[in-house]
């Protein structure tokens, strides 16, 4: 576990440097690179254990893994970078990603009524990521010449992106290895440890590279990687663990999936309204996870 955050703490910084590199040398906005590279990259370990999830026939951990990821995408993650530097929003740039933004977690409670990802319903999601993808990069700006990060050549920012990337997500299959080992030998159920420990484990990639980002002042990176791991948890995740194995959702997840709209309500609500999350907001944000994480640990 030691090593897996150590791992975690590296890559996250160099994931940061290598992405903000990339951007400047494709003339690609850092907003747009953290809604994608970084964004489904630090998605990875969860795309990896829900589909190992699903295969091994605890489809509840696949389902907890996406759903509880997301939740706590923004109100653990932006929670913590918001305390660390106030994330701002450039609205006219992330205005659409918004919009995908509640559509996919609305889109996760129709699932919940019908109780069931199957096969065709994955294609769907799958090609919904498709037209998500071509419009952000069809949209987008190019780089503001303001960033925090120096030059780098391209070489050495691919490198660092690859060796970021590899490290966080390491460095957190390694940390959620060892919490769900322990979890499981207290006899934690499957959709507890799905909704908790995977989710907030496999979310620290998201964590570091977020919070290395606001250290940074790159609340475009932040922002765009919350946004975009959020979209591509539920299109991409869900897509594909469906179509390799139909995914039931059970009717006691759909509080947990309440929570979530609860959340991205939230996001929403903060951006539309003030276009920045504070200090006070992170704050609020994470006080309403520990809420949350209590709750859950009342349920077995």
């Amino acid at each position: 576990m030691a090593f897996g955050l150590a791992a975690l703490l590296i890559g996250g910084d160099q994931l940061v440097r290598g992405a903000v590199g990339v951007a400047k040398r494709f003339g690609v906005s850092p907003l747009v690179i953290g809604l994608t590279l970084v964004g489904f990259g630090t998605s990875a370990p969860e795309l990896v254990t829900s589909l190992s999830a699903a295969l091994s026939g605890v489809p509840g951990i696949a389902i907890g893994n996406v759903v509880g990821s997301n939740t706590a995408n923004i109100l653990l993650i932006l929670g913590v970078a918001a305390l660390i530097h106030p994330v701002t929003a450039n609205m006219s740039a992330v205005s659409r990603d918004l919009f995908w933004v509640g559509g996919t977690a609305l889109l996760v409670a129709l699932l919940a009524v019908l109780g069931e990802v199957g096969n065709s319903l994955g294609m769907v999601l799958l090609a919904l990521l498709g037209v998500y993808l071509w419009q952000a990069f069809r949209a987008a700006e190019p780089p503001s010449e303001d960033l925090s990060i120096p030059a780098d050549p391209f070489s050495n920012a691919a490198i660092r992106f690859v060796i970021g990337l590899a490290l966080t997500i390491g460095g957190a299959i390694a940390l959620v290895d060892g919490a769900t080992g322990i979890a499981r030998g207290y006899g934690v159920p499957e959709t507890v440890i799905g909704l908790t420990l995977v989710a907030v484990g496999t979310s620290l990639p998201e964590l570091a590279t977020t919070a290395m980002a606001a250290r940074r002042g790159q609340s475009d990176v932040a922002l765009g990687n919350i946004l975009g791991s959020g979209i591509f948890n539920i299109l991409g995740i869900l897509g594909t663990t469906a179509i390799v194995v139909p995914l039931p959702i059970e009717p006691s997840m759909s509080r947990d999936i309440w929570v979530m709209l609860a959340a991205t309500g939230l996001l929403l609500a903060l951006l539309y309204t003030r276009a920045r999350i504070s200090r006070a907001s992170g704050a609020g944000f994470l006080l309403l996870y520990a809420g949350y994480m209590a709750y859950l640990s009342q349920t077995f």
